[in-house]
């Protein structure tokens, strides 16, 4: 990612970005490197968790925009269509509030065009990012209890062919504990170092003012980073 001149928001033009937790170091990496004030684009979480019950997305959202959208200009909501059904854009239709393009981080980690791709040549991909490579043993072991029934992994993962690990940063540890899932989940394995893809370009475009049309007119980037910001979510 190349050096970038710093955003200038005014406290007039206050940002509001709600993120799914498990974007949250990312934002918080991607605000400081371009430049953005923590106070002109201010960051509220959602339980990473939610990854796994996506029915929780849309009334958690609705619950964070009755609570404080008065307070800010312009509201951002870092998640795709997430398995919601079409009930997060019902909600944020109410309070003029929009989200990220696309259907999931997946896609706009990777870009659209190349999760297209990927899912064309292999439409069985289990996708992971750095934050579910860190989190798989809770969110995908424990949360679909197969640290207690592991019989029904071949269940749940039936229809699976491979794990995609779509790399925010390069780290030797993160790519050999994806491998481990792998192949404890018996699926062959796939790495791509995609950084940030437009959740980059969709997050200065939205700082700016922009609307997420700007992404055609920028170069789309990624950087080799290890960002280690604690982040509570």
């Amino acid at each position: 990612m190349s050096g970038r001149a710093h955003i200038m928001t005014t406290a007039r033009h206050k940002c509001l970005v709600i993120a799914c937790g498990a974007l949250a170091k990312e934002i918080v990496y991607l605000r400081r490197h371009l430049g953005i004030p923590d106070e002109a684009l201010e960051l509220r979480c959602l339980p990473a968790a939610f990854h796994n019950t996506p029915q929780k997305i849309a009334p958690g959202v609705d619950a964070l925009l009755k609570e404080c959208r008065d307070e800010y200009d312009r509201v951002l909501v870092a998640y795709g269509e997430c398995g919601t059904g079409g009930a997060l854009d019902a909600v944020l239709e109410q309070y003029n509030a929009e989200r990220l393009p696309g259907a999931h981080c997946y896609e706009f980690f990777a870009g659209a065009a190349q999760f297209e791709r990927i899912v064309d040549a292999d439409i069985g991909s289990f996708f992971l990012t750095d934050y579910l490579v860190k989190n798989f043993e809770r969110l995908v072991m424990k949360g679909l209890g197969l640290d207690r029934y592991p019989e029904l992994t071949s269940v749940y993962f039936c229809n699976y062919t491979q794990v995609v690990y779509l790399a925010q940063t390069e780290n030797a540890d993160l790519q050999k504990k994806a491998a481990e899932a792998a192949d404890l989940l018996g699926l062959n394995f796939v790495y791509k170092k995609v950084g940030y893809g437009d959740l980059a370009i969709d997050l200065e475009a939205f700082a700016q003012g922009l609307g997420f049309s700007a992404r055609q007119q920028q170069q789309k980037h990624s950087e080799n980073t290890r960002d280690e910001d604690h982040v509570s979510c």
